[in-house]
């Protein structure tokens, strides 16, 4: 688990070097979720010196969209002898286990940015929406911790995905680390601070702030039934609710407030409403018909 403040992990480096032992692992693996460069160099060749830390800089600048791993031909012969390597350096791009692209040679910047770029586009988005989808489904089923685990490995790789940041402030929540969940949300990067997934992060913070101090439904729910213009009682009844994870009826009871008195507590219900609209998916059913209903009440 992430502490606060602190930084997703990484997931396996950008540009590493690659042995016969390690080769199947750092490429043929590797390829099958992002493209991974095969730069074949070795010590003696000069062109190798120029043209390595020039791959490995465009790699770099790719942002994890594409991997890059460094053979020594001297040291790892068998590879270069099942590759046919016959001369350096030589780059292949491998994507999903198979060679897909590659040259031979030196070659100039605009050609190198031309092949990263060709590679790059050949798993989309490389694959993140995908481990984006498992990491929701993580955490759908309960399993947190492993959720929390694969949106900052995605993070890594895509430090500016709105969705997989979500993602980590929601596990966090789910985890009960609240202020943890804060600390993501205040060091959110510039970019992506209002993206529409962090505003329901933060909506859903809001509630399990609530949720934690909520009072005992039967008794709120007892004093609304005594008393149904006890409208501080309605409120609190919704938030506890919500604590008991039933969106639906809390929305309800916050629409009977606003209809009772829109203005009480300067629209303490609406304003509610809206947190919890924010908190829930856009088309969840809760919301499209809540909104529907406030809608009505308002511009009767």
């Amino acid at each position: 688990m992430l502490g606060l403040g602190e930084k997703p992990q990484v997931q396996g480096d950008l540009v590493k070097d690659a042995t016969e032992a390690t080769f199947m692992a750092d490429v043929i693996e590797a390829s099958q979720v992002v493209p991974v460069i095969v730069d074949f160099w070795a010590t003696w060749c000069g062109p190798c010196k120029t043209l390595g830390p020039m791959l490995e800089a465009a790699v770099t600048a790719a942002g994890g969209k594409v991997k890059m791993v460094k053979v020594d031909v001297d040291q790892n012969q068998r590879i270069a002898g099942q590759l046919r390597i016959q001369s350096i350096p030589t780059v292949f791009a491998f994507w999903q286990g198979q060679p897909v692209d590659g040259f031979q040679g030196a070659v100039p910047a605009s050609e190198l940015k031309a092949f990263i770029d060709r590679v790059s586009a050949l798993a989309g988005d490389g694959g993140l929406a995908d481990a984006i989808a498992a990491a929701e489904d993580m955490l759908t089923e309960g399993a947190a911790v492993d959720a929390a685990e694969t949106f900052a490995a995605i993070l890594e790789e895509d430090p500016e995905n709105a969705a997989a940041y979500g993602g980590l402030v929601r596990a966090q929540m789910a985890l009960g680390n609240l202020d943890q969940a804060e600390g993501l949300l205040t060091a959110a990067p510039a970019a992506i601070a209002k993206a529409k997934e962090l505003d329901a992060a933060r909506a859903q913070l809001e509630l399990a702030r609530q949720a934690a101090n909520a009072g005992p439904e039967a008794e709120l729910r007892a004093a609304v039934e005594a008393d149904p213009m006890d409208h501080q009682a309605r409120f609190d009844l919704a938030a506890a609710l919500l604590a008991a994870d039933n969106p639906a009826e809390a929305v309800d009871q916050l629409l009977e407030l606003f209809r009772r008195d829109r203005e009480w507590n300067d629209g303490a219900a609406r304003t509610q409403l809206f947190t919890i609209f924010e908190a829930l998916k856009p088309q969840d059913p809760i919301v499209l018909s809540g909104r529907r209903r406030l809608s009505s009440m308002i511009f009767a």
